[in-house]
C-alpha cells in the first residue's frame, strides 16, 4: 500500500512538472477559466508577469506612435502658414492624422500632461494703421486644436487677474500668464491651473461634438462657452449634457487660485433641448449663448442662445434664448430680456445702468441691443418673430415654407410689440464679444465672419434710437462705425489697461491691441 500510494505521488507530481514547462497547456482544457486564472495568479506567477510586460511593451509601442503622429500633426499646422514647398502635404498629413485622433485627444494630452503653453510674437501677422498698433502671438509648442467652429485650430476665451493674463480653451485647458500682461515683450508663456472641471464636460461630450452625419458641420459644438473672474471668483459657462444628448448652456463657480480650482454649479437646469427629438426638427449647439458678466458683488448676467429651438425664446418660463440676471449668494435667478437668438457679447455700462448685447442673426441681421435695467416688464426682442435676417436658405426654399408661417421674420419689431435693435448688420459680420472704452460713450464690437472690429459712439443720454440703424458704408444711420480688418476671426475679446486683447481662433494666436 505504501509503495503505492508513493507511486501516485510521483507521478502526480511529474505530471504537474511536466505540465509547467509546457504552459500548463493540458490543464488549462480540463478546468474551467477559475482555476485557469487561479493557476496562473499564485502557480504560474511567472508567466502572468511575462503577459503584463507584453501588454505593457505593447502600450509604450502605442504611446510612442501617438506621439509620433502628434508631432507630425504640429508640424504640419506651422507649415501651413510658412511659405513652403511642404504645405501641401503637411496638409495632407492632417487630413490622414485627422482621421484617428480627434482633436481633443491632442488637447487631453496637453491636459493630462500639465503641459504649458508656449506663444511668440509673429511679425508677419502684427501691423499697424492709423487706428491702432497689433501685436499677435502665435502657438509655438502644445498648440490647441480642438476649434469649435472650425475642425482645428482650437478656439478659447480671454480674461484677466491679478494683471495676469487667464486663457481657457474650447477643450477646458485653465492657464495663466507666468508674466504680468504690462510686462509682456515677444513671448507669452501660459502656466496650466489643475481644475476639475472634466467632472462636469470631459472627453465623452467633446467627443459628441464631432457629428459627422452633417457634412457642413467641422466644429465642437460643445465647448467652454466664456470665462469671468470677480473679485477673486472665477465664473465658466459651458454646454452641458442634462440626460442622454439633451442639453443646455450652464454656468460653474469657484475660487481663483493659480494651482488648483474646485469648480461647483451656480446655474444649470433640467429643461434641455434634445438633439434628435425636438419641436422644431433641428439642433445647433453653436446657438447656445453662455456669455458671463458680473455688474456687482451680488448679481452676474448671463446670457442663453435657443440651441435652434426656436419657440422657447418666447417663453417666459423657458431659460433658452434670455438674458438672466443670478444671485450668486442664493443662486436664484430672474430674466432679464428675452427674445434673443444667440448672444454672443454682453457689456454693463454701470454709469448708466444698462446692457449692449451682441446677438447673432440667422442669414443677415446681427445685432446689438441695448437693454434697460429694472424694468418692471421683461424686454422682448422679437426673435423668432422678428428679425432682420433670413432662415439659411431664403423665403423660396421649399423646406422653408413650414418654418416662415410658424416663425415669419417680420422686418420689424416695433410694428409687432419688439424692441428694435441699436445697431443691425445685413449682411452679418459673425458678431461677438462687445465692450467699452475707457470713455463712457465709446465700444468696440468683434466678428468673426467679417475679421474685424468695429469702433462706434453712442450717447446713451442723446440718443433715442426709435428706427433700426442698418450699418451701410460705415454708418448706422446716425452712429458713425468705423471698421478695422484685423483678418482673423475674433472668438473673443476683452479690453484691459487701455488694450484690447483678442483671441485669434483661425491660428489659434492671442493679439495685444494698442489704440491710436
Amino acid at each position: 500500500m505504501k509503495i503505492l500510494r508513493n507511486f501516485f505521488i510521483i507521478l502526480i507530481f511529474c505530471f504537474l512538472f511536466f505540465n509547467y514547462l509546457f504552459d500548463f497547456t493540458y490543464v488549462n482544457k480540463q478546468f474551467n477559466n477559475d482555476l485557469n486564472e487561479f493557476v496562473y495568479k499564485y502557480i504560474l506567477f511567472h508567466k502572468n508577469t511575462t503577459d503584463l510586460k507584453t501588454q505593457i511593451k505593447d502600450l509604450k509601442k502605442e504611446r510612442n506612435k501617438f506621439r509620433g503622429q502628434k508631432t507630425l500633426f504640429e508640424d504640419a499646422y506651422k507649415d501651413l502658414y510658412d511659405d513652403n514647398i511642404e504645405a501641401d502635404y503637411n496638409s495632407q498629413i492632417f487630413t490622414k492624422v485627422l482621421e484617428q485622433f480627434d482633436p481633443y485627444e491632442f488637447d487631453l494630452n496637453i491636459k493630462k500632461n500639465n503641459s504649458n503653453l508656449e506663444y511668440s510674437i509673429n511679425p508677419d501677422h502684427s501691423f499697424s494703421n492709423n487706428k491702432i498698433n497689433i501685436n499677435v502671438y502665435s502657438p509655438q509648442n502644445n498648440i490647441l486644436l480642438y476649434g469649435i467652429a472650425n475642425q482645428f485650430p482650437g478656439s478659447g476665451y480671454l480674461e484677466t487677474y491679478n494683471d495676469n493674463l487667464i486663457l481657457i480653451s474650447a477643450s477646458g485647458i485653465l492657464a495663466y500668464s507666468d508674466s504680468k500682461v504690462k510686462n509682456i515683450n515677444t513671448n507669452l508663456y501660459f502656466k496650466q491651473i489643475k481644475t476639475n472641471i472634466s467632472q462636469f464636460i470631459g472627453e465623452e461630450q467633446f467627443k459628441k461634438s464631432r457629428i459627422h452625419d452633417f457634412d457642413w458641420l467641422e466644429g465642437g459644438w460643445f465647448s467652454i462657452k466664456d470665462i469671468n473672474i470677480y473679485k477673486g471668483q472665477i465664473y465658466i459657462s459651458y454646454t452641458r449634457e442634462v440626460e442622454e444628448n439633451c442639453w443646455n448652456t450652464s454656468l460653474l463657480h469657484g475660487k481663483m487660485d493659480y494651482k488648483l480650482i474646485i469648480f461647483e454649479n451656480l446655474f444649470t437646469s433640467d429643461e434641455c433641448v434634445h438633439f434628435y427629438d425636438n419641436i422644431d426638427g433641428e439642433f445647433n449647439a453653436h446657438q447656445s449663448g453662455g456669455r458671463i458678466i458680473n455688474v456687482d458683488d451680488k448679481n452676474l448676467l448671463f446670457s442663453t442662445g435657443d440651441f435652434r429651438s426656436r419657440f422657447r425664446a418666447q417663453k417666459v418660463d423657458s431659460i433658452f434664448s434670455k438674458i438672466i440676471e443670478i444671485n450668486k449668494n442664493t443662486k436664484d435667478y430672474k430674466v432679464v430680456s428675452m427674445g434673443h437668438r444667440n448672444p454672443q457679447g454682453l457689456y454693463y455700462n454701470k454709469k448708466n445702468n444698462f446692457l449692449l448685447e451682441a446677438e447673432h442673426g440667422p442669414e443677415g441681421g446681427d445685432e446689438i441691443n441695448l437693454i434697460k435695467l429694472n424694468n418692471n416688464k421683461i424686454p422682448n426682442y422679437g426673435w423668432p418673430i422678428s428679425s432682420y435676417g433670413e432662415h439659411y436658405g431664403g423665403k423660396n426654399a421649399p423646406y422653408n415654407k413650414k418654418k416662415y408661417v410658424k416663425y415669419p421674420l417680420y422686418k420689424s419689431h416695433s410694428e409687432y410689440n419688439f424692441i428694435e435693435p441699436l445697431i443691425y448688420f445685413d449682411p452679418s459680420i459673425g458678431i461677438s464679444q462687445i465692450v467699452g472704452l475707457n470713455q463712457d460713450d465709446n465700444y468696440v464690437v468683434a466678428s468673426m465672419k467679417d475679421e474685424s472690429l468695429y469702433f462706434f459712439e453712442y450717447d446713451y443720454n442723446n440718443k433715442n434710437i426709435t428706427t433700426p440703424n442698418k450699418v451701410r458704408t460705415g454708418y448706422a444711420n446716425d452712429i458713425k462705425i468705423e471698421r478695422v480688418h484685423i483678418g482673423e476671426r475674433i472668438r473673443d475679446m476683452i479690453y484691459y489697461n487701455e488694450k484690447l486683447y483678442l483671441y485669434l481662433e483661425d491660428t489659434a494666436s492671442i493679439a495685444e491691441v494698442s489704440l491710436n
